[in-house]
């Protein structure tokens, strides 16, 4: 499983966006399965107002199982909120904070992000550098 957060997804989707072609090429070279949370695609929406038909392939990509949404409940929260504390002085966003304890949960250690700046910081277990996509 690969953890995809919102920037990649904005990206394919959007053939202006800067990293379209770096995204769209990572994509073809991405074993499926790819999954996210509901707080990315919450952000890649919002992001995509402006496009609504990017929006709606990226229900499609969720519908078709292209992602799969993987859940969060009251159990994820409390470290949620953790390493969004931990990492204040980024600041880490929710999408982040989800897809991080999502990855220690299901021992994912893939991430499809653009967001090197921040994924480079953040450590699994306060350990575990995760392995970043492209």
């Amino acid at each position: 499983m690969i953890l995809v957060d919102a920037g990649p997804l904005i990206a394919i989707l959007s053939e202006g966006d800067q990293y379209h072609a770096l995204c769209t090429a990572a994509l073809r070279k991405i074993r499926p399965p790819m999954g996210t949370v509901w707080p990315v695609i919450s952000e890649a929406i919002h992001i995509l107002s402006a496009m609504p038909y990017a929006q709606k392939l990226l229900w499609d990509m969720v519908l078709n199982g292209a992602i799969q949404l993987l859940p969060l409940d009251l159990d994820d929260v409390p470290r949620i909120r953790e390493v969004m504390q931990k990492y204040s002085d980024l600041p880490m966003d929710l999408a982040d904070a989800a897809l991080i304890r999502v990855a220690e949960r299901d021992n994912i250690r893939q991430f499809f992000t653009i967001d090197r700046t921040d994924f480079s910081v953040y450590r699994l277990h306060n350990k575990i550098r995760p392995s970043i996509i492209p």
